[in-house]
């Protein structure tokens, strides 16, 4: 059962960047953006990050990180916080997902999990 206490939510959403792709050398960019919300009762720290990005032919990358885009958020409960990034990656549709370590200010750390999401280029599902 979820602790109420310790309660981040994440939301994912993402696009394809064509002027940085290039399909003739299976490079395909994704931009995304991620919306963190404290919906617990203790205020809360990002530490740090944890991906799984896998592409179409199974390839997985993981990526492991201190903070996001150079930064380490305080969320308040009720606070929000959005930033952007990008992935590259093989083949023209892969998913990210993953977690973020979480650091209350009363010692507890947990994680508040990225939910999977698509990374799509136009034109490739029928």
């Amino acid at each position: 059962m979820a602790n109420k206490e310790y309660c981040v939510e994440v939301t994912a959403e993402s696009s394809y960047v064509e002027e940085r792709s290039n399909v003739a050398a299976d490079v395909y960019v994704f931009s995304y953006r991620i919306r963190l919300t404290n919906s617990g009762t203790k205020t809360a720290q990002l530490i740090s990050r944890h991906w799984f990005i896998t592409e179409a032919d199974g390839k997985v990358q993981e990526v492991r990180g201190m903070g996001v885009v150079g930064e380490n958020p305080r969320l308040e409960p009720g606070q929000s916080y959005e930033y952007s990034s990008w992935s590259q990656i093989g083949t023209p549709f892969g998913t990210m997902k993953g977690s973020y370590q979480m650091l209350a200010d009363d010692g507890q750390r947990f994680e508040a999990e990225i939910p999977e999401f698509q990374l799509v280029a136009p034109r490739v599902l029928h």
